[in-house]
């Protein structure tokens, strides 16, 4: 094979890599301004819970408990710590979010903005902000795969199909499914679907529960790749919103394709030109602004 071709397909899997944490976290904020309306500036902070939690699961639950050793694997934490995380959210939704929804917008976006400070400066006080290896993978997940071009970690790849199946079952769920139909119809005219017996704002409730639930998700699936770090998060929430700008601010399948193109694409740019691939994203989302405002999946008006 080509070295040259071979170099674009390692980068484009590297980049392939990056895209698949785009595509999760804009899927979330896709799902929660797209059926509620609310831009939730937290996202990123909510990343790096989950990411903290599946660390904490498994390193330090055994003295929280007063016993001297136990810990949960990743399995596990991949089902508990997302679901903790959904769990905030919704209380989140329940206690503050709620009292803000007949208010401008920005006042949420402040509120979600002041929560991520929040959860930064409390993990930075109890742990490494230069950020913590994850201590364990399962046996299953360590290794390599040949694929041809390149030798790949088999997490890696775990993490890339993993990310795909979820993404776009989300995206079923929510646009092809008696369900998403319900949900939609609850955001655009709450009071007709009242008159149905449907409970509204539970419905709102788990909805952003679930958007959460995705940030946290894909915090897990970082942790053995990156090093946990309480600003994990903040470096990567501007690169989300670019993607989700991109695709068109409330289109789930806007989020999803944009965010693994723009991964695509900006582990391509680093055979090119490395430092551009830092700013391509942000370069592509000028130009979709000013040639299509709404985003490449958005609707008009």
């Amino acid at each position: 094979m080509d070295p040259m071709i071979r170099l674009i397909l390692a980068q484009g899997m590297l980049g392939l890599n990056n895209g698949v944490f785009y595509a999760m976290l804009s899927l979330g904020l896709a799902v929660i301004f797209g059926l509620l309306n609310v831009v939730n500036f937290a996202h990123g902070a909510l990343y790096m819970l989950g990411a903290f939690l599946a660390l904490i699961l498994y390193s330090n639950l055994g003295p929280w408990l007063g016993l001297d050793a136990l810990h949960i694997g990743f399995w596990p934490a991949l089902v508990l710590a997302p679901l903790m995380v959904a769990g905030f959210g919704m209380l989140i939704e329940r206690f503050l979010l709620r009292r803000l929804y007949k208010l401008d917008p920005i006042y949420s976006l402040l509120l979600t903005f002041g929560i991520t400070l929040v959860l930064q400066g409390v993990f930075i006080n109890f742990f490494n902000a230069s950020g913590t290896p994850y201590p364990g993978m399962p046996d299953s997940l360590k290794g390599v795969v040949n694929l041809g071009f390149m030798m790949f970690p088999k997490y890696r790849l775990f993490v890339i199909v993993f990310s795909i199946i979820v993404c776009f079952g989300t995206w079923f769920i929510i646009e092809r499914t008696h369900i998403g139909a319900r949900l939609r119809a609850g955001t655009e005219n709450p009071e007709l679907v009242k008159a149905f017996g449907i409970n509204v704002p539970l419905m709102v409730m788990l909805t952003f529960g679930f958007g959460t639930g995705l940030a946290g998700l894909a915090g897990v699936l970082a942790a053995p790749i990156y090093s946990v770090s309480p600003l994990m998060g903040a470096n990567l929430i501007i690169v989300i919103f670019a993607v989700v700008v991109i695709g068109g601010m409330g289109s789930i399948l806007g989020a999803v394709v944009t965010g693994f193109s723009l991964g695509l694409i900006e582990g391509i740019t680093k055979v090119f030109y490395a430092p551009a691939s830092n700013t391509v994203i942000f370069l592509l989302m000028v130009i979709v602004l000013l040639v299509r405002p709404q985003g490449l999946f958005g609707k008009h008006g």
